[in-house]
């Protein structure tokens, strides 16, 4: 490739940059320096640095003050004329044949976040969608259900407040105007996030399917493309148990339940974890009746036995019905079109009738169709394709990341790993002699966007035994929450796990209004190894639910409700 006349006169040079702390910053702040004219840019928070190519003519004065403008502390500017000054990327392509330095398989979160960074890498990257642009989080997953979520919510509370002294009443719902909505918030999102953020980036979004036919090879819609380095990106889709009669009776899944137009007179749900428990309140709080049937012994089975509880006592009260270590032996479409579903629970078996039945028993990896067989490439019993901390495949030019990976499947797991397994796979492209990052989930926090919410982060009780702590437990009620009181509603608990030996604290859960935003408080904490001292000691707003977490820190050593306000 022939360098542009103005490369002649330009400079690689490095910026020294202080305050980077996160991917984001390194992206902001090479944002910052090509709005003014650097090319090729950089931005390293391990370094504190930001590398790029300086054109002549622009000031050094000009470059600090857009990184000072995007909120970070510009240091000492050093150029090197026809030096190359590669931290992780610079531009990787100037002397290779293949068409593209990384193919992403796959357009949702982990595949964008990898595009993002690539291209901040300076690589030439191409993703590769068979269906809509965006993947399961904006299209079918997080932002349809949580803009249903939110509407039922406040219909439900509309007749069901707390609060002596005010009236309010119920109308009518219209399911076709809400899923309206939400699909109008859909498009737009996947216009502003997705297809406007690749013309931004400037990578190549091809329309196709991808498949393996070779270890090395790969074909789009049969014709052949050529990538220095291969990232799987294909998510997960329902997974649907062989339950005899299922499909002849019909069934919706987590998609084609947030597409039906008319609210159904009973739902029966298989399955009790998130999507199962989110997408049945929703119906709940509409109106229907909602029957939860899950093979477990309790609901949320991977939260702690507390969180589960108080959860399932809030459903319950809102009128639901849950059957546990449930095995469901038959289900069978009646004569006037009804779903009768025979199921044996924990104390006998009982037929079930309902409008519809919502499968919600977890997600596979979408790996069936990409010829992984031809690849070289290692998948486990589900389907997963199999990674290494460094989330390389056993094929030595494949990477994967997000849900169709073993990793846990949320949609910021996916963006990291994106980002991540894309920076590892262009490291060997590069003249960068860093070590490839590793997946570190600590901390990793967890959401079920029920109401009231669950969020915990780090270790339950049970897993902190199982990795071989000794550990010491708080358990706080709401009632001993002064915003709970507040608010007249508490209905939830906050439950803390610590070593025993060191204090540190380990884990954190909660159900509470609010529980998703309090908990990043606790991912930080356990994330930076704090106590459940220094935990306690720390300011918590008062008359905030995240109070709460300093109330249940303060449990491992004093009665709570013995102290005064704030105390």
């Amino acid at each position: 490739m022939a360098p542009e006349k103005d490369d002649i006169k330009a400079e690689k040079a490095v910026l020294e940059v202080r305050g980077m702390t996160c991917d984001d910053c390194e992206h902001h702040v090479s944002k910052a320096l090509l709005a003014v004219g650097a090319r090729d840019v950089y931005a390293d928070r391990s370094v504190n640095a930001a590398f790029f190519t300086l054109p002549q003519g622009i000031e050094e004065e000009t470059l600090k003050q857009a990184v000072k403008q995007a909120g970070y502390l510009p240091g000492e500017l050093k150029k090197e004329r026809g030096k190359n000054l590669k931290a992780k990327g610079g531009k990787l392509l100037s002397e290779t044949n293949n068409s593209y330095d990384l193919l992403v398989i796959g357009s949702g979160s982990a595949a964008f976040a990898a595009g993002i960074k690539a291209s901040d890498l300076g690589a030439k990257v191409a993703l590769v969608e068979e269906k809509t642009i965006g993947g399961t989080c904006v299209n079918i997953g997080c932002v349809p259900s949580k803009a249903l979520l939110k509407p039922a919510e406040v219909y439900w509370a509309a007749a069901h407040h707390r609060f002596p002294g005010i009236s309010t009443s119920q109308g009518d719902v219209d399911l076709a105007m809400l899923i309206f909505e939400k699909d109008s918030l859909v498009t737009a999102l996947r216009q502003t996030k997705y297809l406007d953020v690749a013309k931004s980036y400037d990578f190549e979004i091809k329309q196709g399917h991808a498949s393996f036919v070779g270890e090395d090879r790969v074909e789009i819609n049969g014709e052949p493309v050529s990538a220095n380095k291969i990232l799987i990106a294909t998510g997960a889709s329902p997974f649907v148990p062989p339950i005899p009669g299922l499909d002849k009776s019909g069934y919706l899944t987590s998609t084609t339940a947030l597409e039906l137009k008319e609210l159904p007179d009973r739902l029966i749900v298989i399955g009790a974890n998130a999507i199962g428990l989110e997408l049945g309140q929703f119906f709940l709080h509409l109106g229907s009746k909602v029957t939860f049937i899950d093979i477990a012994s309790r609901i949320a089975p991977f939260e702690e036995p507390e969180i589960s509880a108080a959860l399932g006592d809030a459903l319950l009260r809102e009128g639901a019905e849950i059957i546990t270590s449930a095995q469901i032996s038959s289900c069978e479409k009646s004569a006037d079109g009804l779903v009768e579903v025979k199921v044996t629970g924990e104390v006998n078996e009982t037929c079930l009738v309902a409008d519809h039945i919502l499968v919600a028993t977890g997600r596979r990896p979408n790996t069936d169709s990409l010829g992984l067989d031809l690849s070289g490439i290692e998948v486990d019993q589900r389907g997963a394709v199999v990674v290494d901390e460094q989330l390389h495949t056993t094929n030595p030019l494949v990477w994967a990341a997000g849900d169709v990976t073993p990793s846990p499947q949320f949609v910021y797991v996916a963006a990291y790993e994106g980002a991540l397994a894309a920076e590892n796979a262009l490291l060997e492209l590069s003249e960068n002699t860093a070590s490839p990052r590793k997946v570190d989930f600590t901390a990793l926090p967890r959401v079920i966007f029920s109401s009231p919410q669950v969020a915990s982060a780090g270790l339950t009780q049970e897993q902190a035994v199982a990795n071989g702590y000794e550990v010491k437990t708080s358990l706080l009620p709401l009632e001993a929450v002064p915003r709970a009181l507040a608010n007249r509603d508490t209905t939830g608990v906050v439950k803390l796990v610590a070593d025993a030996k060191t204090d540190r604290l380990l884990g954190a859960s909660m159900v509470a209004d609010g529980a998703s935003d309090v908990i990043q408080a606790a991912v930080v904490a356990i994330k930076v190894g704090l106590t459940t001292t220094e935990l306690a000691s720390m300011f918590h707003p008062y008359l905030t639910m995240s109070e709460g977490l300093k109330l249940a820190a303060q449990t491992f050593e004093k009665d709570v409700s013995k102290l005064s306000c704030c105390a």
